[in-house]
């Protein structure tokens, strides 16, 4: 998997103050992406330990409330895998902070339908996902005063409440 930017502090992909990757490769290439070079798997540099560790260490602060997984698309097969060792040490190290992901495909459709059937990296990567934010950029529903999305087709999903419960659970506070 290769990256294209970390972000030690970021507060515009989830709440509070956040570090947040950007994974390179998207196949979804939506109209409007405000981050199109991401749309490339071999862009920006490899995601090796040194990038997990200096993610872990960037983590540290009590004022980080959480990791932001973005793109490119995390959910993208290889980004899957590359993302897996990061989040397994993540959630041992920091089991009070949350993740949030952005990801282009559709929760019920794409991940739940197709994604996780085909892939047990998918089960376990849910299992360390906090908040999900889904559905492609759509640049006829843009709408600048969205908290935490970019068009109005998106949703802010509870993931694990969402798999307890076998439907899908909205974060209702961000809609308000």
């Amino acid at each position: 998997m290769n990256y294209a930017d970390i972000k030690r502090i970021d507060v515009a992909n989830g709440l509070g103050v956040r570090v947040s990757l950007f994974v390179s490769g998207c196949s979804h290439h939506c109209k409007g992406c405000f981050n199109e070079e991401t749309w490339d798997f071999n862009y920006g540099k490899p995601f090796t330990e040194a990038e997990i560790e200096q993610i872990l260490d960037y983590l540290k602060p009590d004022y980080i409330k959480g990791l932001s997984l973005l793109g490119g698309e995390p959910f993208e097969y290889v980004n899957q895998q590359g993302l897996l060792p990061l989040l397994r040490r993540f959630k041992s190290l920091y089991p009070q902070k949350d993740v949030w992901c952005y990801t282009g495909y559709d929760f019920e459709k794409d991940i739940q339908g197709k994604m996780m059937v085909m892939w047990p990296e998918t089960r376990e990567l849910l299992r360390y996902i906090d908040i999900l934010v889904d559905g492609e950029f759509e640049m006829d529903k843009k709408d600048l005063s969205l908290r935490f999305r970019g068009s109005s087709n998106q949703r802010i999903i509870n993931v694990k409440r969402s798999l307890a419960e076998n439907k899908v659970c909205l974060e209702e506070e961000f809609y308000k």
